[in-house]
Parts: C-alpha cells; structure tokens; sequence
C-alpha cells in the first residue's frame, strides 16, 4: 500500500503532537511508540509484526551483548559475542530476504538457465534504514559505547520513531539515549523544529516535486524527439530533484524530532558545493556514509593495515553501499563508479586537484556527481546506457533541438532557484538578518515564511498527484 503523506502531514501530525503534549511526560515515550506503529501500519499494515520482531531481537539481544562489562568478563562466556552475531544475521537477513531475494533468483536463473519464479515480495518501506538502526545500537552495546535499554517502550520509541522511520536519516541510538529519558521539550525548540519541518516540505513538495516532473517528461519522451541537451537536462533536473527530495525529507524528520524533544544530528551539508568526491560523501547523506564507515570500514581495518589492504577496505564498502541503495545493478554500478573516484582521489588526485583553480574543483566535482547520478536514476539497464549514450552524443540524436529549447525555457526559473537554494546563500542571508533585525527575524519573517511554505504546498499537494518521495523504495 502506498504510504499517503497528505494525509499524515495534515491529519495525523497535530492528532499526535496533541496527544503527546497533554500527558504527563511519563507516557510522553508510549505516545510516540504507539503513533509511530500505527503511522507505520497506516503505510505498511502487513509488515508491523516484522518491525516489533526487530525491536524485540535488539532488545533481547543487547541485553545479553551487555553482560561482558557487569561483573567479571571471564564469567560471561561467549553470551555477549553470540547475541551481537545474532543480531547481525537477524538484521541483514531480514534485507538480504525482502530486499534481494527476487535479484538473487533472477540473477541465478541468468547465468544457470533456471527458471525460478520470483517470489515477488513487496519491500518493507524503511526497512534498510530501521535494520541499520537497531544494528548498530546492538554493535555498540557490545562495544561497550553504550549500556543496553532495559525499558522495551523506551527501545520500541528509538526505532519505529516516525519521524525518521521512513527515509531517515539513519539515528544512532548511542546519539539519543539520554534523551529518551530525560528530553526537555521548550517552546524554543518546538518554534526552530516547525521552521524546519516547513523548510524541508517546501524543498519536498515546491522544488523537488517540480524538477522531478521535468526529469518525468524527459525520461518517458520518445528517442527521436531528445538531443544531447535534453539528456543532460533531465539527470541535472534529477540531481537537483533527488537532493532536495531526499534532504527536505530530513529537514522535516529533524524539524518533527525538535517538536518532540529529540535532537537529530545534521544528514546534508549542501553537498553540491563540494570542490572533490571525497568532500561531496562528507556532505551528502552523512548519517549513512558515517554508519559504513564506523561498521564497517573500521572494522575491516580502515587504513591501518597498508595501502593495498586500504584500497580494498575502500571498493568493499563502496559495493556495500551501492548494494543498500537497491537490488538493481545499477545501484552496485553506481557504488563501484564512486569507490573507484574516492581511490583515485586518496592515492593521487587529490594532490592534483589542490594546485588547480576552485572553480575548476567545483566543476570537477560536480559533473562525477551529475554523471553519477545518471547511473543512479535509471534501473533498467537499457534506458541506462541509451541515456548515456545521448549524454555523451553516441545517440545519433542532435545536440540541441526545439523541444529542448522549450524545456529550458520553461523551467530557467526554477533551475535557477534550484541553484541558489543548493548553496549556503539563503541561510547566509537569515543569519545576518537575525543578528541585525532578531526581533523581526524570530517575529515576523520566521511565522510569515512559515505559513506562507505551509499554505503553498498544501496547495501543491491538493492540486498535484505527483508527489514521489524517492528514498522510500529504499
């Protein structure tokens, strides 16, 4: 069933914050977990029993990953080790099964000439992003970083929390334990979360959702009526619609967790102003790159066992990565294409790139990103390498044509917002205005633009039955 964010943002968001904040703080935790399962169930009414199941394997077996730092270790046996494994193979079973099992098949049936049938299982919505979490609070309590949750209600809230639950970002329960507990929700705190919250849906519902609908047309325009101009127009139009689809999403998760007490770290850091690969992976989507890093770059040895050993840490990660993205070989593609970049830049290129000129860095930097988004976006492997083929002008189409010219110039406007709205400007603009005006800042423009966002998209989402959210497939 398709998750109706209409009718969530409209309906059930001021249901939940009522509730929440009219009982005593005590049953503050119950609130949230009890909403967070039926906003999940609302989406994906089959698959709640498999989201208490996880919470109730995590919750089991960080106990017992927790018995290594309580009296003497030696006492403990091997219960600590064997529950941290316990939770792994729950965890990536769960998405090798749901997420990878018809891929598997298919691929099988390819090389051997099989014929299995597809199971065709319908993908849990945020199940990588929820499997990830509980994961890594499991790895930590066994690392000793955190103590395990005895309080099941409190563990139930960290996971199924709604409003990262679907797209994230990915939060890391050592990052919010305390706060699960003693959390102080102030007015302060809930102004800065519906300010947020509004930016993120108007980066969703006015920008993303309307560059997206260009990268639509373009894709499922026939080939004879495309140039090498309109190739490239539709994967910037995806560039820009997957960023500010993906990073407004956060902005609200981040924006609904302040209205809750809860403080979620940062998931983008304008990623296109990026002068190298490697800054552009600081930037973009943190909270993941972040988790392969601390899960399993490090422990696979990072850079502490020789270049070789380094290089191969890097490949194994960037497959892995590639590989979480989706069950399409496109997306382990897409993972290899920029493992292969970050190498070339650690072993070389960045000493190159740091003795050219900034704009040649920024340039650099963003026609990879734009490229590799292009491999990103398409799933059938066909469309794929036509697309690069008309990109790169092995099409046989012109390099521009009437119907491109018509594209551009109906969108400039918006293209051009897209660009000032991908940089720190506007936020540059705000903080300077908070410091010379705070009380027009914090009392005017701050409510103003907010209802303004709230009023617009609300109309948007009335009028408009597109309304992707790309990373829920995920």
């Amino acid at each position: 069933m398709l998750f109706s964010s209409t009718t969530f943002l409209f309906a059930f968001l001021p249901l939940v914050l009522i509730t929440y904040y009219i009982v005593p703080r005590a049953f503050r935790n119950a609130v949230l977990f009890v909403f967070s399962l039926v906003f999940y169930a609302w989406g994906e009414p089959v698959y709640i029993a498999l989201m208490i199941a996880s919470i109730t394997v995590a919750y089991i077996t960080g106990i017992y990953a927790d018995k290594s730092r309580k009296g003497d270790p030696s006492d403990c046996g091997k219960a600590p080790l064997i529950s941290m494994l316990a939770a792994v193979v729950w965890n990536i079973g769960l998405l090798l099964f749901f997420k990878y099992t018809d891929f598997f098949i298919g691929a099988a049936n390819g090389i051997f000439g099989t014929q299995v049938r597809p199971l065709g299982l319908v993908l849990p919505i945020g199940i990588s992003f929820y499997s990830f979490q509980t994961l890594s609070y499991v790895i930590d309590v066994y690392r000793g970083e955190v103590k395990s949750q005895k309080n099941f209600l409190a563990l139930g809230t960290y996971v199924a929390l709604f409003p990262q639950l679907i797209a994230g970002p990915i939060v890391r329960y050592k990052d919010i334990a305390e706060q699960l507990s003693s959390r102080r929700e102030t007015l302060d705190n809930f102004s800065a979360g519906v300010k947020r919250f509004c930016v993120g849906l108007g980066k969703k519902v006015i920008l993303a959702n309307s560059i997206g609908a260009l990268f639509e047309t373009i894709s499922n325009t026939p080939q004879d009526e495309l140039s090498v101009a309109a190739s490239w127009l539709g994967i910037i139009a995806y560039t820009f619609q997957i960023y500010f689809d993906f990073s407004g999403y956060s902005d609200m998760a981040i924006g609904l967790g302040k209205m809750f007490g809860f403080e979620f770290l940062e998931n983008f850091n304008y990623p296109y102003i990026s002068d190298s690969i490697t800054d552009f992976w600081r930037r973009w989507h943190i909270s993941l790159s972040s988790w392969f890093r601390d899960y399993v770059y490090i422990p696979l040895g990072g850079n502490r066992k020789g270049k070789l050993r380094q290089c191969v840490n890097i490949m194994i990660v960037w497959f892995l990565t590639g590989f979480w993205h989706g069950a399409n070989w496109n997306f382990m593609v897409w993972g290899i294409y920029f493992g292969i970049i970050l190498l070339c830049e650690k072993l070389f290129l960045l000493k190159i790139l740091g003795r050219t000129p900034g704009i040649i860095q920024h340039l650099y930097a963003l026609l990879l990103i734009v490229t590799g988004w292009g491999i990103f976006a398409y799933e059938d492997t066909s469309a794929l390498l036509q697309n690069f083929k008309n990109m790169f002008g092995m099409g046989g189409l012109p390099l521009i044509n009437s119907q491109t010219v018509f594209w551009l110039s109906q969108n400039a406007v918006l293209i051009v917002i897209l660009v000032i709205a991908s940089t720190p400007l506007i936020k540059r603009i705000g903080d300077q205005l908070a410091i010379n005006s705070p009380g027009f800042y914090s009392c005017v423009c701050i409510p103003v633009i907010s209802v303004a966002l709230l009023i617009v998209c609300s109309a948007y989402l009335a009028g408009n039955a597109f309304n992707p959210f790309l990373y829920f497939r995920f």
